[in-house]
């Protein structure tokens, strides 16, 4: 009986996958290709329910302890809101003129890569443009960002968000002490392979749960907003009296206090690596930023008058769980609802990052930046199955020590220099592209300010606490180079990579895009 069942897993490894894609299609065929099955809602719901994960349930307390304020704080979270709006503006630009998946890649190759431009604005797609510029040098500004982000950035901001759904998922069962590590990691495993298992299944079912977490993370902070209105209501205002007392003279913990506001709105960028799969992109892209990271703003700054309601700014500032503290002084035997909601809006944003962090990869394959097999689709469901495992296996690896406090200092320094970067590619194309046809254009200050902000948010922290951390990052970047020479620059390419792709193909049901 073994035998046989071996023999018959042996007869499908080696059954052509065009013979492999009629059987299982009932002899039709289908064109492999992204569809465009995202509309302006689910973006919406994208760019919200990746920004808003843990942070705003958990630790609001970094913005207060980093300004001294309640007035400053609130002008905090605004601004941090406005600088993020500002930048996906500029994104909103680039991903109209530029409508590829892949976000910062697509742009940069873009912008640096003329003969790939040529033929992308003589209407080939971004498969067939794939070829250029690899005997150059043109192509190492997107090659570096695909290295950091790939390895780093993305995978990093997936583990974290896993690991917070992890640690409330488990609580509730060690109500009187930390829980264990072990436990922690494996409630998060689990759930970083259903994550990745929903994102393999159908980009609808993707974008179903990812529109379900967002509304209910939504839900959670319209019942903190209220409840803190109803108290404010009552009379309750003792931190609003004298809003700007203890206010902070230095500027360092400022920054500080900045840096952490910004981490809370991290994922705004994330509809721009899925333009190929988001319906009428050059009128929805737009859309949904302007919706969305302002929602989110109005979101955090509510929940935040509403916490300062209820609690004293001493008590927010000890609490580890700001959001649970609320919940047992509001809501009484109604409060486990709040760690259900963490729950809840900590899986909608790991979905939400998994979802964007395939589709970078997916887009680094199909250049050849990294192996061609991360571009291939599922026959069926034109889902990057092979992007998708990549990161989660990265991923998994990341939370085996469990301390990521390096990785998130390399995670905001790398994040912000490229989204200069990205930004300055916007301002040259205006310059080397003046008369490129633009369906939205942002106002020239605006990229002038988002790239003197990205300068001051990488320049800053080394200058307040220089530490080994950054030097490693600059290592790292820059060991960028060590691949990209000969695996891109030369061309060098082993046969046996052949062979694997083949294999994995067979394993998975894949298949090249257009084919």
């Amino acid at each position: 009986m073994r035998l046989e069942f071996s023999l018959r897993i042996l007869a499908k490894l080696k059954m052509p996958l065009k013979q492999m894609d009629d059987s299982k299609m009932g002899g039709q065929s289908e064109r492999v290709e992204l569809k465009r099955d995202v509309g302006l809602m689910s973006g919406i719901a994208l760019i919200i329910g990746t920004m808003i994960g843990s942070g705003i349930f958990i630790s609001p307390k970094g913005m207060l302890e980093g300004s001294g304020s309640v007035g400053l704080t609130l002008i905090l979270w605004v601004l941090c809101g406005l600088l993020v709006t500002m930048g996906a503006l500029v994104y909103a630009e680039l991903g109209t003129m530029v409508p590829e998946s892949g976000g910062e890649h697509a742009y940069l190759m873009f912008t640096f890569d003329k003969v790939r431009r040529r033929r992308l604005k003589a209407g080939a797609d971004a498969g067939a443009a794939s070829d250029s510029g690899k005997g150059s040098l043109v192509r190492v500004p997107a090659f570096l960002y695909d290295w950091v982000a790939l390895f780093i950035i993305r995978p990093t901001m997936f583990a974290i968000m896993a690991l917070a759904l992890g640690t409330y998922a488990v609580k509730p069962f060690y109500p009187d002490c930390d829980p264990p590590d072990m436990a922690v990691k494996l409630t998060t495993a689990v759930a970083m392979c259903i994550i990745a298992f929903i994102n393999c299944l159908s980009v609808k079912a993707a974008t179903y749960v990812q529109n379900i977490t967002t509304f209910t993370k939504l839900l959670a902070l319209v019942i903190i907003s209220i409840g803190g209105i109803v108290m404010l209501a009552k009379g309750n205002t003792e931190n609003f009296e004298d809003g700007f007392q203890g206010t902070t003279s230095e500027a360092g913990t400022v920054a500080i206090a900045f840096y952490n506001g910004l981490w809370a709105f991290d994922g705004w960028n994330s509809l721009n690596f899925i333009t190929e799969e988001l319906k009428d992109p050059t009128k929805n892209l737009p859309r949904a930023i302007m919706i969305g990271i302002p929602l989110t703003t109005l979101a955090y700054v509510l929940a935040n008058i509403g916490y300062l309601a209820v609690m004293t700014k001493e008590e927010i500032m000890i609490s580890h769980a700001v959001a649970v503290t609320w919940g047992d002084r509001m809501l009484g035997v109604m409060s486990w609802l709040i760690p259900c909601f963490v729950v809840a809006s900590t899986f909608g944003s790991s979905n939400g990052c998994l979802f964007a962090s395939g589709r970078l990869t997916f887009s680094a394959g199909r250049e050849g930046h990294f192996p061609k097999v991360l571009s291939f689709l599922r026959i069926g469901s034109n889902t990057p199955v092979p992007a998708v495992l990549f990161t989660l296996m990265l991923s998994l690896c990341l939370i085996i020590p469990g301390d990521l406090s390096t990785l998130i200092d390399f995670f905001s320094f790398a994040s912000w220099l490229f989204y200069g970067l990205t930004t300055a590619s916007l301002l040259i194309l205006r310059v080397t592209e003046p008369n490129m046809h633009r369906p939205y254009k942002v106002p020239l200050p605006v990229p002038i300010i988002v790239l003197l902000a990205s300068i001051y948010l990488v320049i800053a922290p080394i200058v307040q606490n220089p530490g080994v951390q950054f030097v490693y990052a600059v290592i790292f970047i820059l060991a960028g180079l060590v691949v990209y020479v000969p695996f891109i620059y030369n061309g060098i390419h082993f046969k046996f990579v052949d062979t694997i792709t083949i294999i994995i193909q067979k394993l998975l049901q894949l298949a090249p895009t257009g084919q």
